[in-house]
């Protein structure tokens, strides 16, 4: 697959390891074992990757309300990509994980709501890199200066008011990223609730890549899309607001540029009724 704004391969990637406007961003997670992503890239990750964890970094900490994972501080959050080399609208920002793209989409995503398009994820992840045998290293890149002043683009997202008071209308659309199981409620493994939320449209996030996690052609990503009008206001939301980037960035790839995060998600939706 060619390489666009938002894609970057392996060939592309080893061939500008060395540019001084890039960084490396390593976002590998395990949802069953919170320290497995960072054990993984201490024993191994592309040569000059810093580690974002998504409960410490790319996210802030759990309240009653909000969901499983709360959209981080602006302010601290801008802080560690300054100390990263990230200087705000400038550096380009790859990032990669292991797990089609959930938790790098969540980095691409959060890095443009506040206000950086210079992001993209790696196609195929830290598996189809290693497996390409382009090089590794456990060498931990020391910090650096950059300069990153976050500014929100608070119109890339809706809240749960929002989501009520829009969901039902034909100028809108809601999209449950989540597994059909899930959304069906025939199971649910995190939250208390099963179920979905009314009116919501199924489409599972996995649906964006192939199982070794290299994304689909554009043309099977727009016809992935197809049945909903591109014009529409598009609310996708998932457990906690986590996959469902993975669903904006398959928006974007199908020429769609209307989606919208419902950050908290149904963990937030479900916290009302408990």
């Amino acid at each position: 697959m060619k390489n666009t704004s938002f894609i970057v391969s392996n060939k592309w990637l080893f061939e500008h390891l060395n540019d001084t406007d890039i960084v490396l961003m390593d976002c590998r997670f395990s949802l069953a074992n919170s320290q497995q992503g960072k054990q993984e890239y201490q024993t191994s990750h592309i040569p000059g990757s810093y580690y974002l964890d998504l409960n410490q970094d790319l996210s802030s900490s759990v309240q009653q309300h909000g969901g499983r994972h709360p959209l981080p501080n602006p302010t601290q959050f801008a802080d560690k990509l300054s100390a990263m080399g990230v200087n705000f609208g400038q550096t380009l920002v790859i990032a990669y994980d292991d797990s089609r793209l959930a938790f790098a989409s969540r980095l691409w995503w959060l890095l443009r709501y506040l206000g950086h398009e210079q992001v993209a994820v790696l196609n195929g992840g830290f598996s189809g890199w290693f497996a390409s045998n382009y090089p590794v290293t456990d060498i931990v890149p020391s910090q650096r200066n950059g300069k990153f002043t976050p500014q929100l683009q608070t119109q890339m997202i809706v809240d749960r008011e929002s989501v009520i008071n829009r969901k039902d209308s034909p100028q809108t659309a809601l999209v449950d990223s989540r597994e059909s199981d899930r959304y069906q409620g025939i199971t649910e493994p995190i939250d208390k609730i099963a179920g979905h939320i009314p009116g919501a449209l199924n489409y599972p996030w996995k649906d964006v890549t192939d199982e070794r996690g290299c994304l689909l052609p554009e043309q099977q990503q727009r016809d992935r899309w197809s049945e909903l009008e591109p014009n529409r206001e598009i609310m996708v939301y998932c457990g906690s607001g986590v996959t469902a980037c993975v669903n904006l960035l398959s928006l974007e790839l199908a020429g769609i540029h209307t989606g919208k995060l419902y950050p908290g998600s149904w963990s937030d939706w479900i916290s009302y009724e408990l």
